[in-house]
């Protein structure tokens, strides 16, 4: 697959050949909505939390006894019933984190990669890094390129400039190739890449990185090979 290298004025300068394996698969809609979903719900943090009666302050002591007064039964103080007692089935912290296998996760970023790259919406961008961080040089280059929203930068982890320059860029965000993630790269309209991210993002996500299979029949396999 050939995925086009642009300037900074947006003009064309070539075609670059990329690895089918990470910009060329057919995007897996499931997995790819999985993985979003379980990637928003481990950010999710439970803070609402309440008191039950056996947490609050106050004596287990019954107010009065129970019959006499003409009036209802009451019991303690930390009553649910009670001003300043406890909360009938109130909302504790909880934990909202779904497990989500590496392989799918792998299989999800290159959905999400190909289906940017099918779409043209992602460019690889020469000359990005700037070389004093400025935001005026970032600013410019998303108006060259119209990129206007959601736009997702991805560079070297080193690129300190380019990391400086962005950060005061509405709806610009900027992560390095190891952060790579699924919900990022879903919310994103724009995806840019520095040249010298790309073989990088490829090392990373390509099929040889995937888990060797542990079946018997490939154990066999791989051993005639190796003879």
């Amino acid at each position: 697959m050939k995925l086009p290298v642009v300037d900074t004025t947006g003009s064309v300068l070539e075609e670059l050949t990329v690895s089918d394996d990470v910009f060329g698969v057919e995007p897996n809609r499931s997995v790819l909505h999985q993985a979003y979903v379980a990637q928003l719900a481990n950010r999710r943090a439970s803070s609402a939390s309440t008191k039950s009666r056996g947490q609050v302050r106050g004596s287990t002591r019954k107010l009065r006894r129970q019959k006499g007064f003409g009036s209802a039964r009451v019991g303690s103080s930390r009553s649910p019933v009670r001003v300043g007692g406890g909360v009938a089935h109130g909302p504790t912290p909880r934990d909202h984190a779904k497990r989500f296998p590496i392989q799918m996760r792998r299989l999800a970023i290159r959905s999400a990669l190909s289906s940017h790259a099918i779409g043209k919406s992602l460019r690889i961008v020469r000359d990005l890094s700037p070389e004093d961080p400025k935001t005026r040089f970032v600013a410019e280059v998303l108006k060259n390129l119209q990129a206007d929203r959601g736009v997702l930068i991805v560079c070297d982890a080193s690129d300190v400039h380019l990391r400086r320059a962005a950060r005061n860029v509405a709806a610009v965000s900027v992560l390095s190739s190891e952060n790579l993630n699924v919900a990022d790269l879903v919310d994103a309209h724009d995806v840019l890449f520095t040249e010298d991210v790309v073989s990088k993002v490829e090392d990373l996500w390509g099929t040889e990185n995937l888990k060797p299979s542990r079946t018997r029949a490939a154990a066999i396999a791989s051993t005639k090979d190796a003879k």
